[in-house]
């Protein structure tokens, strides 16, 4: 359950120390530079952490791909605004040693998962799931805003077997339930490309 969580954010950690300083302040995605997309995606540590002190009495979705379903909607009617506010806040929050302020959520993330079986937590919007639900959700986040940091900032970034495994298949599980797994599996299989926009998130 923890491995592949360790192994992405330690990969995380390791390229925002690669992030140059000219960088920080240049276009990271969409509303946010570079240093609040960095801020939003260390949230996926800071939210294991925040989570896990906040236990929940109910199972509300047992996995990943329920997880994603149930943001879809409720991102549906959320205020765009303030979770770009949330990004540029997480951003400020990394101080002037961004690098050194990630390597301890990091660390503090690990500890709390290591010191914990599988508890319910409760996450984003009251919902309650196992800790064994929201990792892979997290593994992700930190994949794909990965993958979005070193596009923004230019450099060269491959992200871990494990964890490039784990995001696909459940992009590709989440587009299943989505109903939009078929121009998914044309486009892996080269006979089309995928439409435009597109997105399982």
């Amino acid at each position: 359950m923890t491995t592949t969580f360790r192994t992405a954010a330690t990969a995380f950690a390791d390229l925002v120390h690669a992030i140059p300083e000219s960088a920080w302040d240049g276009t990271g995605l969409g509303d946010w530079d570079l240093r609040a997309l960095v801020g939003h995606a260390s949230r996926s540590l800071i939210t294991v952490s925040t989570y896990l002190r906040a236990p929940a009495d109910r199972e509300d979705v047992t996995s990943p791909v329920d997880y994603y379903a149930w943001v879809r909607e409720h991102l549906a009617t959320a205020d765009a605004g303030a979770i770009v506010e949330r990004g540029r806040q997480a951003g400020r929050d990394l101080g002037e040693q961004p690098a050194t302020t990630v390597d301890s959520l990091l660390q503090r993330a690990l500890a709390d998962v290591a010191a914990v079986e599988d508890p319910l937590i409760t996450v984003i919007g009251g919902l309650g799931l196992r800790l064994s639900t929201y990792l892979p959700t997290r593994v992700f986040e930190l994949a794909v805003h990965g993958l979005d940091v070193a596009r923004a900032a230019g450099l060269d970034f491959t992200l871990p077997d494990d964890v490039l495994a784990e995001a696909t298949v459940l992009a590709a599980r989440i587009s299943v339930r989505l109903g939009t797994a078929t121009p998914v599996l044309l486009a892996l299989t080269g006979r089309e490309p995928l439409p435009s926009p597109f997105s399982v998130v």
